[in-house]
């Protein structure tokens, strides 16, 4: 046996044991469900390429085992890149040194847009709703399973955001610069649960005259996305709901329950999975302008790899276990007739 220039071992047939720690990490699954009662490590040490706060609520769905907090981290990390390739992570790096340009050239309009002031931002009853004092199910209608609507933007800043995004645009114009747009929606020609959010991607669209009139029936990438209508005045632009599904079922044809069509409100929000196939009906006159969050879950993408069906979430899995209950307790009935038939005879 050899050790090459690497540090690999090389030659021979008997390839090195693994280690405990290297066995145990391999065997190593989340559990379902987190234990809220465990006080996780602080990983905030360590040169990671995410928030370690992301670790501390992952480690909750860690069965108890002997591993040390380095051996942790590392499994767990493993999970999250898991699900950033090499070629998103390097597009992060371009990402970050793209948004460095801009807050380094960039004169805003309207400064008080990023102070972050939550007065400014939202309506009276989200405010007291996500203070505690009344609750988000008190603001929060459900006109079709699935899709949450709630008044959320101020219009003043609605306006404010609006002015904004124009005024960017022209700068980005004059400067040369190229506008990104989001390009991680998956397209159909070819539970969340309680796991942690640990990333988000957010922009914003536009609709209309010299815009993109309609967006085509998809999947958003992310767990759960929340849709914000900003303005301004226009006619159309209706999204469609399908139902959810798992990407096995993804094709499968909607259910009359499942099919809903929504109308923007500016301010309004509508927050939905990732998974609930929908579209965006054409603006037919008019301008609408829409910002959107993608919010992501390790720990939910990592739980979907040890399952099979997601009856939890997904319609076509919860129709078919229902009917296999449904004949399941017919056979047990008809099994119980004849039983009682023989008895009697």
């Amino acid at each position: 046996m050899t050790v090459v220039g690497d540090g690999t071992v090389g030659g021979g047939d008997t390839p090195p044991a693994n280690t405990a720690a290297e066995t145990a990490i391999t065997d190593l699954r989340l559990m379902l469900n987190a234990d809220y009662d465990r006080m996780p490590d602080n990983y905030d040490d360590l040169p990671l390429e995410f928030s370690p706060c992301i670790l501390s609520s992952m480690e909750k769905y860690l069965p108890l085992n002997s591993l040390n907090r380095d051996e942790k981290a590392k499994f767990m990390s493993g999970i999250i890149l898991k699900y950033l390739p090499s070629e998103e992570r390097s597009r992060d790096k371009m990402d970050r040194d793209y948004k460095q340009t801009i807050k380094s050239n960039y004169q805003p309009l309207h400064k008080e847009l990023y102070t972050l002031d939550p007065e400014i931002f939202f309506v009276p009853s989200f405010l007291e709703a996500i203070k505690g004092n009344t609750g988000l199910r008190s603001i929060i209608s459900e006109p079709s399973p699935g899709v949450l609507v709630f008044d959320m933007l101020q219009p003043s800043f609605c306006e404010k955001m609006i002015s904004e995004v124009k005024n960017f645009r022209k700068w980005a114009k004059q400067t040369k610069l190229r506008i990104k747009k989001a390009n991680c929606m998956k397209f159909f020609s070819d539970d969340v649960t309680e796991a942690t959010l640990d990333s988000h991607h957010g922009f914003v669209v536009e609709h209309g005259k010299d815009r993109d009139a309609d967006i085509g029936f998809h999947v958003d990438d992310s767990e759960v996305t929340l849709n914000v209508c900003l303005g301004k005045e226009f006619v159309g632009g209706e999204l469609y709901f399908r139902g959810t599904r798992c990407e096995k079922h993804v094709n499968i044809d909607a259910t009359s329950e499942e099919r809903y069509d929504y109308s923007h409100k500016p301010g309004q929000a509508v927050i939905h999975r990732g998974r609930h196939r929908h579209g965006a009906r054409a603006t037919t006159s008019g301008q609408r302008v829409n910002m959107i969050l993608w919010c992501r879950s390790s720990i939910f993408r990592e739980m979907k790899t040890y399952k099979k069906e997601f009856p939890k979430w997904c319609g076509k899995c919860h129709g078919d276990k229902k009917e296999k209950k449904s004949q399941t307790l017919a056979a047990r009935r008809k099994e119980l007739v004849r039983i009682e038939s023989e008895s009697e005879a």
